[in-house]
């Protein structure tokens, strides 16, 4: 129930200052009991989505969101729902600093799509933006995705690598066009790692960390003809973890830890990468 509620909020359903309905239709819809009902709601609330929850009055969905969503103290979320808004975040200074550690920059690239509308809108203007990405490198063979028999299979290699590429070239692209548009100053670079990374990591402004875990899962594809029993990783639906500087010990220690991380796999391991 928390999860259907959460999701009605997340995707505008239920809007900022809205009051929810009462715990008594929230019951005949769910068909439980009213005790399930107001477990539900004290689980939004402790996520800040809700406010107002007792037993008398209906509950309001917080007013603002964005904080709830973004700020000290918010939930995981699947990538494609916590990273867009937070990159957008990223983009309102005038410096921007994103570094990422993936299997592919899809979501990256998707993430990064609502600042550039904003900046096209004249809604954002940064001055500077650095991107720095870690991908893993094409002479390796790559964990996962793998064959569930074990043998090898330079198709899901070369898929992979095509996909890899392709992410990172619109990527690339699409903020380094930025220069020609609006004459702000981009550097996008990447760098090959000599391993497949079991997590994904992104670095924003220095202030924000987000993780997830790449969760594999098997699942079937058809490829040149042939249905591949395979163990994959959906990176776009894994769960990110956000820490942000100074909303506590253990947050601060894992973004400033988890920057030290990235950059000494940058400086040491990693080696130029050509998107080709």
């Amino acid at each position: 129930m928390a999860d259907e509620l959460r999701g009605r909020i997340r995707s505008g359903v239920l809007k900022p200052g809205q009051r929810m309905p009462t715990q008594a239709k929230l019951a005949d819809e769910f068909g439980v009991e009213r005790g399930a009902v107001r477990q539900a709601l004290r689980i939004l609330q402790s996520e800040q989505l809700l406010t107002n929850v007792s037993k008398g009055s209906p509950a309001t969905v917080a007013p603002d969101l964005g904080l709830a969503l973004t700020g000290p103290g918010a939930p995981p979320q699947p990538t494609m729902v916590g990273l867009a808004p937070r990159i957008a975040e990223a983009f309102a200074q005038p410096h921007v600093e994103i570094e990422a550690l993936c299997l592919t920059a899809v979501s990256l690239t998707l993430a990064i799509g609502e600042p550039l509308r904003q900046i096209h809108a004249g809604l954002l203007k940064p001055a500077k933006v650095d991107v720095r990405v870690l991908l893993p490198s094409s002479d390796i063979e790559l964990a996962f995705p793998a064959r569930v028999d074990g043998s090898t299979d330079e198709r899901l290699q070369r898929r992979w690598l095509s996909q890899r590429n392709a992410q990172g070239q619109v990527l690339r692209h699409n903020l380094l066009a930025l220069r020609a548009t609006h004459g702000i100053d981009v550097h996008v670079t990447f760098r090959a790692l000599p391993f497949t990374p079991p997590i994904k990591l992104y670095l924003l402004n220095g202030t924000d960390a987000l993780f997830a875990y790449y969760t594999l899962t098997q699942r079937g594809e058809e490829i040149g003809n042939e249905q591949v029993e395979m163990y994959d990783a959906e990176g776009t639906q894994s769960m990110l973890f956000p820490f942000t500087q100074g909303a506590g010990l253990r947050d601060t220690t894992f973004v400033e830890q988890s920057q030290l991380w990235f950059n000494a796999l940058w400086e040491t391991i990693s080696v130029e990468l050509p998107l080709s």
